[in-house]
């Protein structure tokens, strides 16, 4: 029974200094002008008819849910993304878009080719 009642006037004490603090935040006029702020955010978007969801996505956009993947600065596992090279083989014409070096298409010219030829044929490489 002693624990309980000890449990009891430490809750009570710990009730009345939350109040107090409470008290204390009721006051403060920062406090007053961050609700008054959310009240008239949440108007806004009513008036709208927008969710605070939206509203974030418009003032900070997703880039990662966006189309272009060369918005995207990170790997899923946190790495930092490897730059895209982009390759145009003068004999062919042809162009290569790749982030790695193990693309079929450059294994193959740089087989035929040697490795610093293709590499010469880097017209353009951007994060």
């Amino acid at each position: 029974m002693a624990s309980v009642l000890s449990d009891h006037i430490k809750k009570e004490q710990l009730l009345k200094q939350l109040q107090e603090e409470l008290k204390a935040l009721e006051n403060n006029s920062e406090l007053k002008k961050d609700i008054e702020f959310k009240e008239r955010l949440k108007a806004l978007m009513s008036e709208y008819g927008n969710s605070s969801k939206n509203v974030c996505a418009m003032l900070d956009p997703p880039y990662r849910n966006t189309a272009s993947k060369s918005t995207k600065t990170s790997n899923s596992d946190g790495r930092k993304q490897r730059p895209l090279k982009v390759y145009k083989n003068p004999h062919s014409g042809e162009m290569v878009e790749t982030r790695g070096g193990n693309h079929k298409v450059i294994q193959e010219w740089k087989a035929g080719y040697g490795n610093e030829e293709v590499v010469s044929w880097i017209v353009e490489e951007r994060a």
